[in-house]
């Protein structure tokens, strides 16, 4: 490998690393961020899914500036943003603060993402993408599930305001590593600005609506009206990117076949990740008392499983075809969501969390890097900056919606469960409305009783989440199983890759 497709590959992962790094490294500090700044589950969601929010829906326009800009170009001015909005989150004085870091922190995140696949794409010859796809999958994937482990040393040992000051590092980092690389040339188009504003709007309304639902009601206006607006805007953007001569989502991607199931498959697979990594951290630390880094180790096998088969699931899905490992995988990493689902509130590691990780870790390590390569080999290479847009879009919509509907579900599970235990109690009606604001939240100083029956709940409602969770992964498996189509062997008369899968 040259010194320059080096560099190339480096840059994209510590890039994409950083960004998907900290899209989970602020999950094991969410119980400390609860109690330095104050509030509820909504305000460990928003923590969450502000960032998300911003980062999801405007992939695509990063994506368009990487290909009308330049790639490096864009690629800088969002590593320079992040690192400018990490130190903004480490200071945050309260949440509502913190929570607007987040959300221009995932603009930033926007800007660079698209760009790092994009330059793999760009760097390497389409041999040897495969390869270069699956090390840049392997390690992403390992920054995706380390950051709980991370964090959990950093918030018990320091504090949670590091896990966003640590970012300079890498960002500093990867902005040495584009020093190294010549500049790209930009290319005429134009930004569409009006798609951007009414994606990034249409997905607010919902995730506001299902994230303060909990506390209000499906029949508050500050419910009803965000939804019904979010989904008007939100289905207004898709007319518009139809008649849009600049499109930042060109529809006729989604022809493509392997194209449109990949992203179906990416959709159903990351919302599974997003929920386990979310709820079990927030689980073992407010309910069965695990320490911050006690709560990271526990998904460490994640990682360790991804760093060792990711590469080699990439090379025989290269060899052999994507189907069968798009379809097998997010089954696979379903069935390790089901055994999660045996959690109680007195956990035992090694026989109710380690066998559901592990599991899950296989199906996830032997899907990612096929699918990657499915998605971006089924368009032409010059549409490969805004495939890998949609693509990273897909897979940030999946946690943001996930998080926000499944967090809905888990806190209505949480409080109906709650008050069936109490319900011929002595446990006073205000004790009661409080502890059901707080879900997967065990109050040390409340009574045993009530102590027992927030255990109870939490337990119940975890358990529905993850099933939800298992289901959705193991669609998104028979999504592939129907649907993706291995791509033909390259011949003297091949029409090119837009045309694999059709």
């Amino acid at each position: 490998m040259s010194g320059e497709k080096r560099c190339a590959l480096m840059a994209a992962i510590l890039g994409s690393g950083i960004v998907f790094l900290d899209g989970t490294i602020v999950n094991v500090a969410l119980p400390a961020i609860r109690q330095s700044l104050s509030g509820g589950l909504a305000v460990q969601q928003w923590v969450v899914e502000a960032y998300l929010l911003t980062l999801a829906s405007l992939l695509l326009v990063g994506g368009s500036l990487g290909d009308i800009l330049g790639r490096r170009r864009v690629f800088q001015a969002g590593l320079v943003g992040f690192g400018v909005c990490s130190l903004a989150c480490a200071l945050a004085p309260s949440a509502p603060v913190l929570i607007a870091a987040r959300a221009i922190q995932g603009i930033a995140g926007a800007l660079l993402v698209p760009s790092t696949l994009a330059l793999i794409m760009d760097t390497f010859d389409k041999d040897e993408q495969p390869k270069a796809i699956g090390s840049w999958t392997a390690w992403t994937g390992i920054a995706t599930v380390i950051g709980p482990l991370g964090g959990g040393a950093i918030v018990q040992e320091i504090s949670w305001r590091w896990i966003f000051a640590v970012n300079l590092i890498p960002v500093l980092a990867t902005l040495y590593l584009l020093s190294k690389l010549p500049a790209d040339k930009p290319s005429p188009g134009r930004v569409d600005l009006t798609g951007a504003v009414l994606c990034t709007l249409g997905l607010a309304g919902p995730v506001f609506a299902l994230i303060e639902q909990p506390n209000h009601g499906w029949h508050s206006v500050l419910v009803l009206i965000p939804l019904i607006a979010g989904l008007t805007l939100f289905a207004s953007f898709i007319i518009t990117e139809r008649r849009s001569d600049h499109p930042m989502m060109p529809l006729a991607l989604f022809r493509v076949r392997n194209f449109a199931v990949g992203n179906l498959t990416t959709l159903a697979l990351y919302a599974g990740l997003n929920v386990a990594v979310f709820f079990v951290i927030v689980f073992e630390q407010q309910v069965a008392g695990f320490t911050p880094i006690a709560a990271g180790l526990s998904l460490l096998p994640i990682t360790l499983v991804m760093f060792t088969l990711s590469r080699r699931a990439g090379a025989l899905a290269a060899k052999f075809g994507p189907h069968r490992f798009m379809a097998a995988g997010p089954i696979l990493a379903g069935c390790g969501l089901l055994l999660l689902t045996r959690v109680s509130a007195h956990v035992d590691y090694l026989t109710q969390i380690l066998p559901g990780v592990l599991v899950f870790a296989l199906g996830l390590a032997a899907t990612v890097a096929p699918l990657t390569s499915t998605v971006l080999g089924a368009v032409a290479p010059g549409h490969s900056g805004v495939a890998s847009g949609i693509n990273n879009a897909v897979a940030r919509v999946a946690g943001l919606l996930a998080i926000a509907a499944l967090g809905a579900v888990v806190a209505s599970s949480f409080q109906a469960r709650l008050t069936t235990d109490l319900q011929h109690s002595q446990i006073s009606h205000t004790l009661l409305v409080s502890a059901r604001q707080r879900p997967l939240v065990v109050d040390a100083k409340a009574a045993p009783q009530l102590r027992e029956a927030q255990r109870d709940a939490s337990v119940h409602a975890v358990r529905t989440g993850l099933r939800i969770g298992a289901l959705l992964a193991i669609l998104g498996g028979i999504a592939s199983l129907i649907g993706i189509k291995d791509p033909r062997r390259p011949t003297r008369n091949s029409v090119g890759p837009a045309h694999a899968g059709r």
